[in-house]
């Protein structure tokens, strides 16, 4: 008597769900070798991920110097040194804002908590304490910290360590970006050279579509923004509009915790009714951002929903911290470059359109 053959025990249903299962589980076993991975090596991992982030941004600024005739070496310098000017400024600005309005926020909160105080009594009084004692707690962690300032000096030379490291990179990515394909397809087999080629172009194009799409919003948000606080007259209004900048690269959270400050800045120095028309620009702003200029300026990169990028930034956050949340979404972009093209070239073919015209007369006719 022969044995039945495994296609009668299992249904067809059955038989594609346990092949899904088998994929998804082939795919997370992957995926989390490779996170495993890049905790392990992460001091390399981090600057080769931040000069490629670079790179994305970077590569209309060096391609236009390449159309001037510069040679490679000078474009991708005079590029790195751009860059290091921005990324300067813009975290001096901000620092010395925010060092300049620190104590007209504690004053503030100090303030709030004694109005509190006269008109709802206990729970005023406990805000009233925080605010009494922030100087205190600012001292007794700086106590904390300074017993450990090996560690932290150790943290600050990792961190330029690595800074340095990825500007480097970025300079060699931009200069030698012409070897990249070639680069490539040394490195795989030859018969899957043509793919990786168009998975890799189509993953960086993803990140390099965000980079630029995200930048040039976060521009528009820092200036509307800014325009708004210099004219309700907020101290500190070029700094804050770095802040909201830098901040805009970090998608939701980044935009809630610039505009925060604002807010609290603003409540600082003018008081509660210009917070609130600080609060009402800055949700104007949100709002154009989110209706008008994300479908205008990145309709053509690739779309993730809202809850997907608000996952990877979780994921990363708990990965890598702040360093994580700002590399989760441009990765996440270009693993869905490569899913769509995985999909363009394997998935099922749509099936054939209907003609369209009038049928025509029967045979015979």
């Amino acid at each position: 008597m022969t044995a039945p053959h495994p296609q009668t025990l299992l249904p067809e249903p059955i038989r594609r769900l346990a092949a899904w299962c088998a994929v998804a589980l082939l795919v997370a076993g992957v995926a989390g070798v490779a996170v495993w991975l890049v905790i392990i090596f992460k001091t390399v991992v981090t600057p080769v991920l931040l000069a490629l982030l670079g790179t994305a941004l970077l590569g209309p600024l060096n391609r236009l110097l390449l159309r001037m005739k510069m040679r490679r070496s000078l474009a991708a310098g005079l590029t790195c040194v751009a860059v290091l000017a921005v990324v300067g400024g813009a975290v001096y600005i901000v620092v010395h804002a925010l060092v300049e309005t620190g104590d007209q926020i504690v004053a503030s909160v100090r303030q709030a908590g004694q109005d509190l105080a006269e008109h709802f009594g206990a729970a005023g009084t406990s805000l009233d304490d925080i605010a009494d004692n922030a100087q205190d707690l600012l001292g007794k962690f700086g106590g904390t910290a300074a017993s450990g300032v090996i560690t932290g000096l150790s943290v600050v030379g990792e961190m330029i360590a690595v800074a340095v490291l990825a500007l480097l990179l970025v300079f060699f990515f931009l200069r030698d970006s012409d070897r990249a394909v070639s680069t490539l397809r040394s490195i795989v087999p030859r018969s899957t050279g043509d793919v990786a080629e168009a998975m890799s172009r189509r993953a960086f194009g993803a990140v390099e579509g965000f980079m630029r799409g995200t930048t040039f919003i976060a521009l528009i948000d820092a200036v509307c923004i800014t325009v708004g606080l210099l004219i309700l007259r907020v101290p500190g209004a070029a700094g804050l509009g770095a802040l909201v900048f830098v901040g805009a690269y970090i998608p939701y959270l980044g935009a809630f915790l610039s505009g925060a400050v604002a807010v609290l800045v603003a409540l600082a120095d003018r008081g509660f009714v210009i917070a609130l028309w600080v609060l009402g620009v800055v949700l104007a702003v949100q709002v154009l951002e989110g209706h008008v200029l994300q479908p205008m300026i990145q309709s053509r990169t690739v779309q993730m929903h809202p809850a997907v990028v608000m996952l990877a930034i979780t994921a990363g956050a708990g990965l890598a911290g702040i360093l994580g949340m700002l590399l989760a979404v441009p990765v996440t972009a270009a693993a869905f470059g490569v899913v769509g093209e995985l999909r363009e070239r394997y998935g099922t073919p749509p099936p054939p359109a209907p003609p369209s015209g009038p049928p025509g007369p029967p045979d015979g006719s």
